[in-house]
């Protein structure tokens, strides 16, 4: 899949099969996130790759009890991805039935401005993930709402205090093709300001 292709295929996804993914497809997928540009060349994520229904249940219960509290007010939107209250918390206590979740992680940092770039070059190696599993044929959904439980999640997969868990993605074969969500600005009048 050439990557504008990729870019515009890639969706949040919410509902996965149960079909297992090879561990090769796993470390190929990795091996792009690990290819991704960093502040300095540090190269300084790390990847928490999970495949433990036990321990995706319990961190699918810790999710549950941040959605529950986040959504009391829920009013889904197309911004929200339309997911009713119900259906989001059916995916937060599964991550939506993915057989793999995948927690990306950085070094911690004593200063605002090494922390600003940490968090920016994990998030280059996410979306080169998120690129990387869409182009071969896996769905995925960037996550930071389970970070609301950090000290739950943190036990439950034994990250030590030296990281900073920056994001969390489900992994899977798809169950459904999720719709196109309307891009804000598609024209790029707001969004784009020209100098010169």
């Amino acid at each position: 899949m050439e990557v504008f292709e990729a870019i515009h295929a890639r969706r949040a996804v919410r509902k996965y099969l149960p079909d297992p993914v090879p561990k090769l497809e796993i470390l190929r997928i990795l091996d792009a996130a690990n290819w991704a540009p960093s502040a300095m060349n540090r190269q300084q994520w790390e990847f928490v790759v999970v495949t433990s229904r036990d321990t995706i249940r319990e961190m699918g219960e810790n999710y549950r009890a941040i959605v529950e509290e986040f959504t009391r007010n829920w009013d889904p939107s197309p911004l929200r991805g339309s997911l009713s209250r119900e259906e989001f918390i059916r995916y937060a206590e599964s991550y939506g039935n993915a057989p793999v979740v995948i927690v990306i992680l950085t070094d911690a940092a004593d200063s605002d401005d090494l922390r600003k770039a940490n968090l920016e070059s994990a998030s280059a190696a996410m979306e080169n993930l998120l690129l990387a599993a869409t182009a071969r044929g896996f769905g995925t959904c960037w996550m930071t709402g389970p970070l609301r439980g950090e000290k739950t999640l943190r036990r439950i997969l034994s990250i030590p205090d030296t990281k900073e868990i920056v994001a969390v993605t489900p992994l899977g074969f798809p169950a459904g093709d999720p719709a196109i969500q309307p891009r804000l600005d598609p024209e790029l009048m707001q969004k784009v300001r020209w100098v010169g």
